[in-house]
């Protein structure tokens, strides 16, 4: 049974145990349900991304520079282009919760309303509901840009159906054979929410919950050799062509991404930081050694040679997650910065002439095919995430406050 409140000492290092034996043996004998081999239909919408055989000419008119006026443009013009194709389509789905809350940090990056506004606008929409699974990490991510206008201007309203379903969803059983978040990409679409919800209410039970379920993620599917997560627990053993363990780009994207957005909620003085902390600068550690020469990073990151193309998303959440821990010194400048600087000028090299931001793996769960072109929202996002970081490496007398609870 899940808790509400304060646990006794040592209950979650035990359960964890008997959920790693028990989740271990289903593999074993074939029984834990594989990854989702099917698309929702919300991420079957044409909204979410596309692939033209013709996507135009890459943009001339853009600077590769990490300067902030340069880094500013890039955002833009890609904001833009996103912006307008998403007119009308408002959506709960992850895919669209990590666009939003890209488009958010690039309203207060930019200093424009628009993507505020549409962002907001959403939220309404949906009268700051989540997603209709409720227990589904993918259908919580949402609760990020709600949290993130509720800091603006605290309302009930924005936060009360997140916290009831938080609060119900805290009392399901739990499944040893299952756990809540068994896949890596939910440490970008859930944990945040739930210490975010903790800063907000001031309640710790969100962030134990949080902290409680990361650590079971993390024995499950952590890589302590390659400092590298596995997608899930179906890729533990498998292998890319050159015999290399297989780590996704964007799976390990994610969880970089989810790890700034813990800690950036995460008060300075908690016990539990130093955790999170080690665990984003063992990560930034295995990243930058295997930065390709056009400074980004392919779908398979141990067979860079069996890729053709970068994949934007991936390297995105990566140019974001380091260029935050250098931001926040929790990595050193001297070290990162010219990996971040070398990240951001590839993936302004994939812009095109419209805002398109191409050689985006649509929605998968392991490396997988795709053209110079494909582009999604959830790229967007985390471009829109990136440059933001990037702009402020660039200029630290513009660091907004962090938003860590004090």
């Amino acid at each position: 049974m899940a808790y509400i409140g304060a646990p006794p000492a040592g209950c979650f290092i035990r359960r964890r145990r008997l959920q790693i034996a028990v989740c271990t043996m289903a593999l074993a004998l074939g029984s834990l349900p594989q990854a989702q081999g099917q698309l929702t239909e919300n991420e079957k919408k044409a909204a979410v991304g596309d692939a033209p055989a013709n996507p135009g000419p890459l943009a001339t008119d853009l600077s590769t520079a990490a300067t902030p006026a340069a880094v500013k443009a890039a955002m833009r013009k890609v904001a833009d282009w996103q912006t307008a194709r998403i007119v009308d389509t408002p959506s709960q789905d992850w895919t669209f919760a990590t666009l939003y809350v890209g488009m958010l940090s690039a309203s207060e990056t930019l200093q424009d309303r628009k993507y505020h506004d549409t962002v907001l606008k959403v939220a309404e929409h949906y009268r700051w509901t989540l997603g209709p699974r409720k227990l589904h990490a993918d259908d919580q991510a949402i609760g990020q840009a709600y949290l993130w206008l509720d800091r603006e201007k605290p309302q009930p309203i924005r936060i009360a159906p997140l916290r009831k379903q938080f609060d119900e969803a805290m009392l399901a059983p739990d499944d040893p054979a299952r756990p809540v978040w068994w896949w890596c990409d939910a440490l970008f679409m859930a944990p945040p929410v739930w210490a975010g919800l903790t800063q907000a209410t001031h309640d710790p039970k969100y962030l134990a919950y949080m902290d409680h379920e990361w650590r079971i993620t993390n024995d499950l599917l952590w890589d302590p050799q390659a400092r590298l997560f596995s997608r899930d627990q179906a890729y533990l053993t498998k292998h890319e062509k050159n015999g290399s363990k297989l780590f996704w780009s964007r799976g390990n994207g994610w969880v970089m991404g989810g790890l700034v957005g813990v800690l950036d909620v995460l008060p300075a003085d908690d016990a539990r930081r130093p955790f999170y902390v080690d665990k984003l600068q063992q990560m930034a550690g295995s990243v930058a050694k295997i930065q390709g020469a056009d400074g980004l990073w392919r779908a398979g990151l141990l067979d860079a040679p069996d890729y053709a193309l970068p994949e934007t998303s991936g390297s995105a959440f990566f140019v974001y997650a380091l260029a935050w821990g250098i931001n926040h010194h929790l990595l050193d400048a001297a070290t990162y910065r010219p990996v971040v600087e070398k990240g951001w000028a590839g993936l302004v090299k994939n812009v095109y002439a419209d805002g398109r931001l191409g050689s985006v793996q649509p929605v998968g769960e392991a490396p997988g095919a795709y053209s110079a072109g494909a582009s999604s929202v959830f790229g967007t996002g985390a471009f829109l995430l990136a440059g933001t970081e990037v702009s402020r490496m660039s200029s630290p007398a513009s660091h907004p406050a962090r938003r860590a609870a004090k």
